[in-house]
C-alpha cells in the first residue's frame, strides 16, 4: 500500500514533515520507546526527535492486512541500533492504523 510505503520510507529518512503531512492534526500515536501515547502532530514530532537522540530505529513494511473494522495492519521488520550502529534489537511487529480518509488518525502496536 503506497501510503504506508511512503510513510515508512520518510520515517527512515527522518523526514518528519513528510510523515506528519500524512496524519490528521489530532493523530494518536504510541510512545513505544517511552510508554504511553501522544496526541497531535507536534507531540509525535517531539517524541520522535527525543527517541532519535538515544536510538536509531529502522522499520520496513513486509506485509499488509485489512482488519474487519477497516483498520490496516502493517507487519514491520524492525531493527533498533544504538547511535554507534550496534544492533540492540531486531524483531517483527504489527502496527495497526486507523485512517480518516487518506490520513492516519491513529496507530497502535500489537
Amino acid at each position: 500500500m503506497q501510503l504506508f510505503e511512503d510513510i515508512y520510507a520518510a520515517f527512515n529518512r527522518r523526514d518528519v514533515p513528510a510523515v506528519l503531512e500524512r496524519m490528521t492534526t489530532d493523530v494518536t500515536w504510541p510512545k513505544a520507546f517511552e510508554g504511553g501515547t501522544v496526541r497531535g502532530r507536534d507531540e509525535v514530532a517531539a517524541y520522535w526527535r527525543r527517541q532519535w537522540t538515544e536510538i536509531d530505529p529502522e522499520v520496513t513494511p513486509v506485509g499488509y492486512a485489512t482488519e474487519p473494522d477497516g483498520r490496516v495492519a502493517v507487519t514491520v521488520a524492525q531493527v533498533v541500533r544504538d547511535l554507534g550502529g550496534k544492533v540492540l534489537a531486531e524483531s517483527t511487529v504489527t502496527h495497526v492504523y486507523r485512517l480518516d480518509g487518506e490520513l492516519v488518525a491513529g496507530m497502535e502496536i500489537r
